[in-house]
């Protein structure tokens, strides 16, 4: 058995995680590195330690990604950060530019320290200069705020508005676009030369991102305590928490010669296969385990995992509703990831660490805002319509569809004890549904009636479904 074969053997079989056993599995599995140590990596650091990085939004993966990987680089000089939230600019600066980050590792949880953070408010008069200086003198700069609609949001604060009066001629910059949006990067070109139609374009790269990193924020003085978070500065009452994986990836760099001071990132000439893969892999499979999770009774995602029932249909939906078809697609780029062998790495590595008992996830967080991922191009049914073009029949991801309906139609409430998911909705009413969650977009797919066959067949069986997940049964 191989070591991965033999981790994802461990986390479908054993209730009691070994975890050490589940770190020596991941680590020789070369396909999938990421770097925790804070010391700057390798010898190109110093070449360019005059560096400015700028970020856009102080949230967990603007502080537990792109700034301690700028730190860890030891290729800056200066971490600068635009953040609206006043209280957070204060606390910040009251600890002297300090942040920390809570790392979750496989095998335990650790903290560390982001120093050297300057931050200002795009809002204050004040502090507006000073941030305008540091986009002319930055080489690399990340956007990651909530949504791609908020970059035109707020006027002259706003991303948009900072970044065309901010950027210079004449020096080479990239922009990584961190919002979860496959064209966040034009989306921020085109806010940018709304603005300022002569911005400095031929110096300028705007870059997607691929972010497999799972992260959140907590402001639950019980959760931080149990756990031992510690706030992202002292007395501020939120931390952030954040795992440990890092192999983010990045839009090809086109502008010539320009290296990277973030030197962790690896560039792709076209992101969208692994669009796709975090789509219709990552976050479908993480969507699966929260709705089966809910179907089940479970709080956590790492409960969820630890199901063998839960478990085994999360492996199945992945690698053959997911990777089947995405390398039968991709296959030929002639990517590792597109390889059965690659993807199964892909998959096993990731259902490690969704099952990661240190990020304390929950089922409500990873469930929520189901209409969105019930959509019809979203994770649950965008991974069935792929299946459905490469001839999978995708009935993993079709009870994964059904629990999603589930917990809409409950508003997130714990579905009655001792009664079956058929008596409280019915196949007629998870058709009109997802009839009224797709619009016209379905009525213009002949896949649409195939959707509705397979969501409806999982109603039907929910039944057995629940017995199935729940133990209930035999």
């Amino acid at each position: 058995m191989s070591s991965a074969a033999g981790l994802w053997y461990t986390l479908t079989r054993a209730r009691a995680f070994r975890w050490d056993e589940l770190v020596t599995a991941l680590e020789q599995v070369s396909f999938f590195t990421c770097s925790t140590a804070l010391p700057a990596q390798g010898g190109q650091g110093r070449a360019h330690v005059s560096r400015t990085f700028v970020g856009f939004g102080l949230g967990p993966i603007q502080a537990g990604l792109f700034l301690l990987e700028a730190l860890r680089s030891g290729n800056f000089r200066r971490l600068v950060v635009s953040e609206v939230d006043r209280t957070l600019v204060e606390a910040v600066r009251r600890n002297r530019g300090t942040c920390t980050i809570n790392v979750a590792h496989l095998d335990r949880l650790e903290s560390a320290d982001v120093t050297g953070v300057e931050v200002h408010d795009p809002t204050d008069p004040r502090d507006r200069p000073a941030l305008l200086a540091a986009i002319g003198e930055a080489e690399e700069l990340a956007t990651a705020i909530p949504a791609v609609e908020a970059y035109a949001q707020g006027g002259e604060a706003s991303v948009a508005s900072l970044l065309a009066h901010g950027l210079t001629r004449g020096r080479p910059r990239i922009i990584y676009a961190a919002e979860n949006h496959n064209f966040a990067a034009e989306l921020l070109e085109q806010a940018v030369s709304a603005e300022r139609p002569d911005f400095p374009r031929e110096t300028t790269g705007f870059l997607n991102t691929v972010i497999g990193k799972m992260s959140r924020a907590t402001a639950d003085p019980g959760e931080m305590a149990q756990l031992g978070l510690r706030p992202l500065v002292p007395g501020f009452g939120r931390a952030y928490l954040v795992e440990a994986f890092n192999r983010i990836l990045i839009s090809r760099v086109r502008l010539a010669g320009f290296p990277r001071g973030i030197t962790v990132f690896e560039e792709k000439d076209s992101l969208l296969p692994f669009e796709e893969a975090k789509l219709y892999g990552h976050n479908a499979i993480h969507a699966l385990l929260a709705y089966l999770g809910y179907v089940a009774g479970y709080d956590f995602i790492a409960e969820a995992a630890a199901d063998d029932r839960i478990a085994s249909v999360a492996r199945e939906a992945f690698l053959a509703e997911s990777g089947a078809p995405l390398c039968r697609k991709h296959g030929r780029l002639g990517d590792p990831l597109f390889t059965p062998a690659g993807y199964q790495a892909y998959a096993l590595d990731l259902l490690a660490r969704m099952a990661n008992p240190h990020l304390h996830d929950t089922v409500a967080r990873v469930a929520r805002q189901p209409a969105r991922k019930l959509a019809y191009g979203d994770r649950i049914f965008g991974t069935i319509r792929l299946a459905l073009e490469r001839a999978v029949r995708p009935t993993r991801m079709a009870l994964a569809a059904a629990g999603a309906l589930l917990y809409l139609k409950q508003d997130g409430r714990p579905l009655p004890r001792g009664q079956a998911p058929a008596s409280l909705l019915s196949p007629a009413e998870a058709e009109a549904t997802l009839l009224r969650l797709w619009g016209k977009e379905a009525r213009q797919d002949d896949l649409a009636p195939q959707l509705l066959a397979l969501t409806r067949g999982a109603i039907e069986r929910s039944g057995e479904f629940q017995r199935a997940v729940s133990g209930e049964g035999g």
